[in-house]
This record gives structure tokens, sequence and C-alpha cells, in this order.
């Protein structure tokens, strides 16, 4: 029972072409293969936008001290 054997795999092929046709399998896998390949496209999408953000810095402006509004006065 722990294994199948040559027969076992035989008919089990038998039933999967005839509930799935000859032409519907590879259909299948190709509608497989382009979800596969859309989601590998996402992916790499989604990791493009972090590249562009570390790039992007902020600018700074450096004031001398003489320049500096004191605030803390009334």
């Amino acid at each position: 029972m722990g294994s199948f054997s040559v027969w076992h795999w035989l008919i089990v092929l038998v039933i999967v072409l005839v509930l799935f046709g000859r032409g519907k399998i590879p259909e299948l896998m190709g509608d497989f293969a382009k979800g596969i390949k859309s989601f590998k496209k996402g992916m790499s999408d989604d990791d493009a936008p972090e590249a562009n953000n570390t790039t992007n810095t902020a600018k700074t402006v450096d004031l001398k001290p003489e320049e500096v509004k004191d605030t803390t006065r009334s």
C-alpha cells in the first residue's frame, strides 16, 4: 500500500486524459506558466520603486548662526 505500481499510474493518467481531454492539459499548463511569469514580473516591479527611493536624498540648507531667526523671544 505504500508504493504505487506502473499500472496505478497508467490508470490515473487515463482518468486524467478522459476528464480533461488531450488538448485541455497543454492549455492549462500554458495558463499556469503565464501566471507564474506575471507573478515574477509583479514582484520585480514592486522592487523597482524601492531602488528609486534610495537615490532620492533629502536636501538641507545650511544656515549661519546669524541667519537663524530667534523664535524663543517674543
